[in-house]
């Protein structure tokens, strides 16, 4: 496969700079090839196919776990907090209802909505639909509505979604069985995926994004044992586990930071890629903006502030803990100014071809993201439909390559000296002002 895309690469070379070398080609795209390929391209081909050469055994290691769920057959709370979310609600109940696993109770936190959630989820309630309606007459924040159904939920494992989210018919049911492996996993995320993909060339390209980074990325992190991002749209935890560390804190990137706690305490967590959850992402250009800015900061706020102590040694110093934080910090973070400058430099080096130098790095871009969207028809269970995405690789380089990365920059370095994610209104005011205090 790697020969082939050499091939490519090397035709590239030919036509557009003037046959020069292959090294001087790899000189002026070092960060391309030194930096992105390996992480990003090599390394997820070689891991995902590994990961579907042992497909045969973790099905064995499946079905088992499968039968000891089904044995314990324990009850499940689905919580579900959120604002103005009255309209998706019943949505989220219809794929609840199909679900191949049926022990579950439905607990909905309104976080003070001024919509018509309460009318909707009043009815709901009557008709038998969910179990718990909780209403909060003021707005807390997403933390402190799920903190709250917290206290209502009765069973063993809380399964955390987003009111938007729709399930697999199987997925809480795949979510599950991974407690059945290790009595040490005490959370497991589950496959996010997006459900308007072809609504916008925006929706689309946020739909390749979510393939590879969610379904393939999250593979490749939990075969190596530093996985370490639990989606807040379909995750789920052990109870008393979430109430041996606090449960979730206010802020930005609540998945991530809840994830951490979990491993700080030592517990393991775990990856279910079959486990899927589809959900409806930003169609507009600006509202993604906002969105990423917002994930963005939380990667400084909680893993390089927060949670900097996993990278210092102490009594619960874990290898895995460090490894898993210090790749994140690198690659979404470091290596983005890194970025930046070998961009500046590039400008300045080559400015009697820049044009060429542009075409070519686009050319090389547009070839790894044919080999990542291979990897993905690899392990995807919907090729047929994901297949339709193809044509907007084309559109990959400026979407990852630019506009993604552009807006992390902005938000690291907002968030690194000015401490923005503390003035974000998607906590409420009063919520991130006692955050800043408590420095949470």
């Amino acid at each position: 496969m790697f020969d082939f895309v050499f091939d490519i690469i090397d035709n590239i070379r030919a036509c557009f700079t003037n046959n020069i070398s292959l090294g001087a080609l790899v000189g002026t795209y070092w960060f391309l090839f030194i930096v992105e390929f390996p992480r990003y391209y090599l390394l997820e081909f070689i891991i995902t196919t590994y990961h579907l050469f042992t497909r045969r055994s973790r099905e064995k290691k499946q079905a088992v776990a499968r039968m000891k769920l089904y044995i314990e057959n324990p009850l499940i709370t689905i919580l579900a907090p959120g604002k103005n979310e009255g309209k998706n609600i019943y949505k989220l109940v219809r794929s609840l209802n199909e679900q191949t696993y049926r022990n579950y109770e439905i607990i909905i936190v309104d976080d003070g909505s001024d919509d018509e959630t309460p009318l909707i989820c009043g009815d709901l309630k009557k008709a038998g639909y969910i179990d718990e309606y909780l209403r909060l007459g003021v707005r807390g924040g997403k933390a402190s509505a799920a903190n709250y159904g917290i206290h209502y939920a009765r069973g063993k494992y809380v399964v955390h979604l987003d009111a938007d989210s729709s399930l697999d018919r199987d997925a809480l049911e795949k979510i599950l069985i991974p407690f059945y492996y290790d009595s040490r996993i005490k959370a497991v995320g589950g496959c996010v995926k997006v459900r308007n993909a072809g609504e916008t060339v925006c929706t689309s390209m946020q739909a390749i994004e979510y393939l590879k980074t969610i379904q393939v990325g999250r593979i490749v992190t939990n075969t190596l044992g530093i996985y370490h991002i639990i989606s807040g749209a379909f995750g789920a935890f052990d109870r008393k586990v979430l109430h041996q560390i606090g449960m979730w804190d206010i802020g930005p990137g609540l998945d991530g930071d809840i994830t951490q706690k979990i491993r700080k305490a030592g517990h393991k967590v775990y990856f279910a890629h079959d486990a899927i959850c589809m959900t409806n992402v930003p169609t507009k250009w600006h509202v993604l903006f906002k969105q990423r800015q917002r994930w963005s900061k939380s990667l400084i706020r909680f893993r390089l502030r927060k949670h900097m102590d996993i990278l210092l040694p102490h009594k619960h110093f874990s290898f895995l803990n460090f490894i898993s934080n210090t790749e994140n910090l690198l690659y979404d973070c470091v290596f983005n100014y890194a970025w930046f400058f070998y961009i500046i430099t590039l400008m300045f080096t080559h400015t009697d071809r820049l044009l060429e130098v542009f075409v070519v790095g686009y050319m090389i871009r547009y070839v790894f993201s044919l080999i990542a969207f291979g990897v993905i028809m690899m392990v995807s269970e919907r090729a047929n439909e994901e297949k339709n995405l193809l044509p907007y690789l084309f559109l990959n380089t400026f979407y990852t390559g630019y506009f993604l990365r552009l807006t992390r920059l902005l938000a690291h370095t907002k968030e690194l000296f000015f401490f923005s994610s503390y003035k974000d209104p998607w906590n409420p005011r009063k919520t991130s002002d006692i955050a800043q205090v408590e420095g949470i």
